[in-house]
């Protein structure tokens, strides 16, 4: 058996991949092109991809081929008629991030409710060594206690979210985009109930045509203006252009995004446009990315694989 990884750095260079070598023949490839496909997956009996489309056009010239497997839960690369046409597998793998997601989730909101960035510089600065007093008030925040916590998207992460915001103290609501029947344990409310009254309102929905474009400017305007927004499902759920302007017009307190519209960032994104850099906090898409999540993930895909030619 050969198996191909086409886009191996998507998986970093600090997981252990042996697990792969005990089942055959393992090539790796940090990136591959549209045009180094063609020398790459002709012999291929597997492909591992992450972001790598699979299509006629791209798979051509895979003559071997009988599994793609995907490290992702997202499969929109992937063109399922026709591997069905050819007969070829696929597998995706899901709830191998939901830990990791949920505390970069606190990590974001943290960094933006305490006004971290603020505090750090006023240290880094040399300001506090000049301070009179022991400590500076220079950017007031409040505790997390008795604050409304809104989740747009209650699945896995969603609820494991809800329930550590819980153990703050907060009070948290939920709402479903597709209007799904009511999660018990949770309080469930229509989407005008969780835009109104989130003090934190966190997104771990899909991506779908229930929750694409829901975040816009209509919907800013009815957060509070001291609402922090996360985004921890998919980028186009928010209009970026919207949330840019919401945040110049104090519309919204601060936003903290792990995922956008475009990926890697545009140079022509609206968000560059955000005058008040401590309103705003991007990491690039690395919420699913704790080592752990990442090792958890190359073990379910390396167990797919035996199982399917087991």
């Amino acid at each position: 058996m050969k198996i191909v990884f086409l886009d191996a750095d998507t998986l970093g260079n600090d997981v252990d991949l042996s697990a792969f070598e005990q089942l055959g023949e393992v090539v790796k490839y940090p990136s591959t092109s549209p045009e180094e496909l063609p020398g790459r997956i002709g012999d291929a009996d597997v492909l591992i991809v992450n972001k790598v489309p699979v299509n006629e056009k791209t798979m051509s010239s895979a003559r071997n081929l009988k599994l793609v497997c995907v490290t992702a839960t997202g499969t929109n690369n992937l063109d399922k008629e026709y591997l069905d046409d050819k007969g070829i597998e696929w597998r995706n793998v899901a709830g191998y991030s939901t830990e990791s997601v949920a505390q970069h989730t606190f990590a974001l909101l943290f960094y933006l409710m305490e006004g971290l960035r603020d505090y750090d510089d006023y240290v880094r600065d040399g300001h506090y060594i000049q301070s009179p007093i022991f400590t500076h008030f220079g950017k007031s925040f409040h505790e997390l206690t008795g604050l409304t916590w809104g989740i747009l998207g209650l699945g896995a992460i969603g609820r494991r979210v809800a329930d550590i915001a819980g153990l703050f103290g907060a009070n948290v609501i939920y709402c479903s985009a597709s209007g799904a029947p009511k999660q018990e344990g949770y309080q469930q409310v229509d989407f005008d109930t969780l835009l109104s009254c989130s003090d934190i309102l966190s997104i771990h929905a899909p991506l779908n045509v229930h929750t694409e474009g829901i975040m816009d400017a209509a919907a800013f305007r009815k957060m509070k203006p001291s609402a922090i927004l996360l985004n921890l499902g998919r980028g186009p759920i928010i209009r970026e252009a919207d949330l840019a302007a919401a945040l110049n017009a104090g519309e919204i307190s601060a936003a903290g995004l792990d995922v956008l519209c475009t990926e890697p960032m545009s140079a022509a994104s609206p968000f560059l446009t955000v005058k008040d850099r401590n309103r705003l906090l991007i990491t690039p898409h690395i919420a699913w990315a704790a080592v752990e999540a990442r090792q958890r993930l190359a073990d379910i895909v390396a167990g797919q694989i035996r199982d399917f030619f087991s």
